[in-house]
């Protein structure tokens, strides 16, 4: 992983950002520590699960297609409630 002084970081962002799409990861120092990592977007969305959207991910969930999902709520003081049917 190459490594980048945040004062050259600054300086030179678009070539930092085309490092870490050609290169992979790219580290930034201050004060000789590292204190942040500049990857791509797709390293990034392939490391957080983020290759699908939001409702790829609903429909895929085994509790698709059901029209009652009754879900029990706290009964603790304050609870609202005690069930919620979608």
């Amino acid at each position: 992983m190459q490594s980048w002084q945040m004062q050259n970081a600054k300086a030179r962002f678009s070539e930092l950002v085309k490092h870490a799409a050609q290169e992979g990861p790219q580290d930034i120092t201050l004060h000789g520590k590292s204190v942040a990592v500049v990857l791509s977007r797709e390293l990034f969305d392939r490391l957080s699960g983020n290759e699908q959207s939001l409702v790829e991910f609903m429909r895929a969930s085994p509790l698709a297609g059901h029209d009652e999902i009754a879900f029990e709520r706290d009964r603790g003081p304050g609870s609202l409630p005690r069930e919620i049917t979608f």
